[in-house]
């Protein structure tokens, strides 16, 4: 009975320690141990029992059961910065949004970035990149940047395959909806099916900073449709620039009828001074000049969050929202100046940005299942992929601006298009 008295007490006490979740409530670790060790201890007092009872608790009992009960259920816990982002909630914004198998399956944001001298998947010289992506074409002298591929840590990606993903969109309609780095990544994603369309068959059409690509075998298109805050951004009397978080049919519009629905909004929000896009905010019939700018945000998605509930059918349309894009724009934009490699993940402690947070509770909320595709980690890695000095042809020396924001094409939104593949 006394025994079975002390097992139980043990694992209640770790028990104890894996349920720790809130930060401040570490110091329960140590305690936990005192009162694991306090009555069996008694016993180690005795001294014919004192040196093989220590030994045998210290170096076999306790490594096995730490690292059973404590390294891997409470790894979440141990470090906010460096995991948060990869913890619980994550997953449960995956398996409450998403009735798909493979999130449940496996977590396609964590993992490393590979070196695959076979990469990239398409030339540098794609003809449907703009300027400011095309580093190679701008005289960035490197090239290691454009070979690097994701690999999650608990499966593989499958290598994107141009062909078949044209028959799996045949006769549908897929669009990327959000700012200029969602134009990056679909720049990269018609650059992905581009060579494999003969040029008779494939054509651009353009509707203001809306664009589409067409394959006109397949019946399909890949298309782009700009919506940087998602909902409504007004000009009103006296020039006034509105920004109205509860208003989003005019944008919305050119989302209907669509199959495949991938959006992204973000750095948008966080702007402001003279780069702010709006002077007010107005949700109903209220102006607001200064909201903090997550509580904006918040308000904004769930406008757009009420809008797909209402409009959109899951058995018609598959959504998908694109995490926050990470910006290396740290010492006045310079941070990504000439950097050659990815970061490597150990030791470095990715801040989990606020929009990714909200983003997170407003997408647990819905009942239309949206999948979210988080890139934020794994990006935040390749502060060696941004254009830098080479977002405008014929720079090789420090100007005055640095962009740490974009991507080199071919490059890191060539990952998230395999992701997206890996989805469909």
């Amino acid at each position: 009975m006394m025994g079975g008295a002390k097992a139980k007490q043990s694992r209640e006490s770790w028990h104890l320690i894996c349920q720790v979740r809130n930060r401040t409530e570490l110091y329960i670790l140590p305690h936990a141990f005192d009162k694991l060790k306090s009555e069996e201890l008694e016993m180690a007092a005795r001294p014919a029992l004192r040196l093989s009872y220590l030994s045998f608790f210290s170096f076999i009992v306790l490594p096995i059961v730490f690292q059973r009960f404590c390294m891997v259920p409470c790894m979440g816990i141990l470090d906010v910065d460096s995991f948060e982002w990869r913890g619980e909630k994550e997953d449960e914004v995956n398996e409450v949004q998403s009735h798909q198998g493979s999130p449940r399956d496996c977590n396609l944001s964590v993992g490393e970035w590979v070196f695959d001298p076979s990469y990239p998947l398409y030339a540098p010289g794609c003809p449907y990149l703009s300027t400011q992506f095309s580093c190679r074409r701008n005289g960035r002298p490197d090239s290691d940047y454009e070979r690097w591929r994701w690999k999650p840590k608990q499966c593989s990606i499958p290598r994107f395959d141009a062909l078949d993903f044209l028959g799996r969109i045949r006769k549908k309609r897929v669009m990327l909806v959000g700012d200029s780095i969602m134009r990056n990544q679909w720049e990269s994603l018609v650059c992905l099916v581009e060579a494999v369309i003969p040029s008779e068959l494939k054509t651009v059409s353009s509707n203001g900073p809306s664009i589409a690509f067409h394959a006109m075998g397949y019946e399909a298109s890949i298309e782009f449709s700009w919506a940087p805050l998602l909902v409504e951004l007004e000009e009103e009397a006296e020039n006034r620039r509105v920004l109205r978080l509860d208003s989003i049919e005019e944008n919305a519009k050119d989302w209907l009828g669509v199959d495949v629905l991938v959006f992204d909004s973000a750095h948008w929000w966080t702007h402001s001074g003279k780069w702010s896009s709006w002077d007010y905010f107005k949700e109903g019939a209220r102006l607001f000049t200064n909201l903090n700018p997550m509580v904006a945000y918040e308000k904004g998605l769930t406008t757009w969050a009420k809008w797909v509930d209402l409009n959109l059918d899951p058995r018609r349309t598959r959504v998908i929202f694109r995490s926050v894009s990470p910006r290396h724009n740290r010492e006045n934009g310079w941070q990504c100046y000439k950097q050659k490699e990815p970061l490597v993940f150990l030791g470095y402690s990715p801040r989990v940005p606020g929009q990714l947070v909200v983003l997170r509770e407003v997408l647990k909320k819905m009942s239309f299942p949206v999948y979210l595709m988080d890139v934020t980690s794994m990006s935040a890695l390749r502060r060696d992929g941004h254009p830098s000095i080479y977002a405008e042809e014929g720079r090789d020396t420090e100007g005055p601006a640095s962009d740490c924001s974009h991507w080199c094409l071919p490059g890191v939104p060539d990952a998230w298009n395999e992701m997206l593949y890996a989805l469909l």
